[in-house]
């Protein structure tokens, strides 16, 4: 990205200090009377998996919109055309940047068991983890939803429209029918479990007996009621009154009915807080804390800034193998200590010293892969048992700039594909609370950091980023779904874009790569026959997929001239439009 080596360094502490100047470009002519146009713009930018919802959120921004505000259309569209991966019924991370003050803010919409979860959620009567599938079905799987709560508090923060003005086209494109994704007609007609609940079969299924099929046009008039009634009552639309009694009426049947209630419902709260911000070369990095995935992408770019990875290219094998073993390094330590920080300590600080980043590095052999890296032991680590949490597929991300500089990176999900199967008010709900450790401790006692506990936040990969110059001024948007895959991900297109210098598109299109453990997952049919024999040289043998949720990376950039650029992950249906 050669067009961001004219910012300059300062003090880190000048990042996220409130200023008295503007970060923000200078006014748009009236954003009506301006073209659409995809992959570059002048004054805003939205970037999604679907293009309604993109529609959806440039036409806010058209309106006066602020970026949270097109964030809210963004969500409320996605739930109706992309169920499989988020929804009113789900959760999400946003990361929210403010020109005027140069400061980034964390909101946190993650899901909490109920008051009655306890350590031994989705164990059997054997004392054994229950099957996964069986789990996920279940009523147990499922949080207090926290996405449309997490949003109302970003919207009171930084919003510039009405609430009730954000969900007319989910609303239209819910009561007047559109036309059915690819990828919402091939999960309706695909093997997942959830797919095939009595909620997800009468749901999909058409007066004929057929499943929908893409390019059908499909309505959901429940969908449209509800976004009608959020519209007007806010995020106590489902978290009390008749949709909230619905989603415990549900969650109440068999099989293994769960335990949350009316007050769980009722006493959701999101977080909100600074970001963690990290320096990066020439740049700030900034995601939710923990229990997000955050702090571990900070971590892994931490560990590459150590390495001559920006020496090297995408053409290289050694800049790719100096890559995977940054990334199992990044995932020992995750996966060990990050947890909810309401209920266990969590080393954020310890984990991002760079003392204790210098050491991890030096476990990089330069030339050959040794066997899986144990978890370190940073300051504030205490002691927690392996992790043993097999995270699932169902997300996407989104990312937004207004016309006053303001930017929005949002990752939202409802765990599996189509959560866990069970609909109330034309919405699925979540099954998040799998993302729990099924084993709370270890056979000598020692508790897990990511074990249930009543209204505790399970842990996440998600870890929607924002990249500043050294100023402060924005530089990146950027974050991607994938289950586990989402840390690599992200590391992939960060190194991409701030190491390897490549636009946002062209880092986002690069080959994946999950390496953690003895794993080294890939998209081995992308990489260059060179590639793939220069890894084995060095001890990595990619495998093809492994089962990992491909991703949706979605990001936006500003150039030096002040433009935004875009881009969309191909592997999915994206887009990015502005103005």
């Amino acid at each position: 990205m050669p067009i961001l080596k004219r910012f300059t360094a300062v003090a880190l502490a000048g990042v996220l200090a409130a200023c008295g100047t503007t970060g923000a470009p200078p006014a748009a002519p009236p954003a009506a009377s301006l073209p659409t146009t995809q992959g570059t713009a002048a004054h805003a930018m939205v970037t999604a998996a679907n293009p309604m919802a993109v529609e959806a959120g440039l036409k806010v921004l058209r309106e006066g919109g602020s970026a949270v505000d097109a964030a809210v259309a963004v969500q409320a569209v996605l739930g109706l055309v992309e169920p499989q991966s988020s929804g009113l019924g789900g959760g999400a991370f946003l990361t929210y940047y403010d020109a005027r003050t140069r400061s980034v803010t964390a909101y946190d919409g993650r899901e909490t068991a109920p008051a009655a979860a306890t350590p031994d959620l989705f164990l059997g009567p054997d004392g054994k983890p229950l099957n996964r599938t069986e789990a996920i079905l279940s009523g147990r799987s499922t949080g207090v939803p926290g996405a449309v709560a997490m949003l109302a508090l970003a919207h009171a923060d930084h919003g510039k429209l009405a609430w009730s003005r954000l969900f007319g086209e989910a609303e239209r494109l819910a009561d007047d029918g559109f036309v059915v994704p690819r990828r919402m007609g091939e999960a309706a007609n695909g093997r997942s479990p959830q797919a095939q609940t009595p909620d997800a079969a009468r749901y999909f299924t058409k007066p004929d007996g057929t499943r929908i099929r893409p390019g059908d046009t499909f309505r959901n008039p429940a969908y449209a009621e509800t976004v009608r009634k959020i519209a007007a009552e806010g995020p106590r639309a489902i978290l009390e009154g008749s949709i909230a009694e619905a989603i415990v009426a549900r969650l109440g049947q068999e099989p293994l009915p769960g335990a949350m209630t009316l007050a769980d419902l009722k006493a959701y709260r999101p977080r909100k807080a600074p970001a963690v911000c990290r320096p990066f070369r020439a740049y700030v990095v900034c995601t939710p804390g923990a229990p997000s995935g955050g702090p571990a992408v900070l971590q892994g770019l931490g560990l590459l800034e150590r390495t001559d990875i920006a020496e090297r290219g995408p053409q290289d094998p050694q800049g790719w193998y100096l890559f995977s073993q940054a990334s199992r390094l990044m995932y020992a330590d995750r996966d060990r200590y990050i947890g909810d920080p309401a209920f266990v300590d969590v080393p954020v600080e310890g984990l991002l010293e760079p003392a204790y980043l210098d050491a991890r590095a030096r476990l990089i052999d330069p030339a050959k892969a040794g066997p899986p890296p144990p978890a370190g032991s940073p300051r504030g680590a205490g002691v927690r048992a392996p992790d043993r949490t097999k995270e699932v597929a169902g997300t996407t991300h989104f990312a937004v700039v207004d016309a006053a500089g303001n930017a929005v990176s949002m990752t939202t999900t409802v765990e599996s594909i189509f959560g866990s199967g069970r609909m109330v008010a034309g919405f699925f709900l979540n099954n998040q609370l799998t993302d729990f450790s099924f084993q709370p401790a270890n056979t000598d006692g020692t508790p897990a950091a990511n074990a249930v506990a009543g209204g505790k936040r399970p842990r996440s990969s998600m870890a929607p980023a924002v990249v500043l110059d050294r100023q402060g001024r924005f530089v990146a948007a950027v974050g991607s779904p994938g289950g586990p895959a989402i840390l690599a991900y992200n590391l992939k297109t960060l190194a991409g874009m701030l190491d390897w210098e490549l636009p946002v598109q062209e880092a986002i299109n690069l080959p994946n790569l999950i390496a953690s453990g003895s794993f080294y997952a890939a998209e081995v049919d992308k990489f260059p026959q060179p590639l793939v024999e220069g890894l084995a040289a060095r001890g990595v043998q990619l495998r093809p997929g492994a089962g990992a949720e491909g991703s949706g990376l979605h990001g936006i950039e500003r150039l030096p001239d002040g433009r935004l650029r875009g881009g969309a992950d191909p592997r999915r249906e994206g887009v990015a439009l502005g103005y």
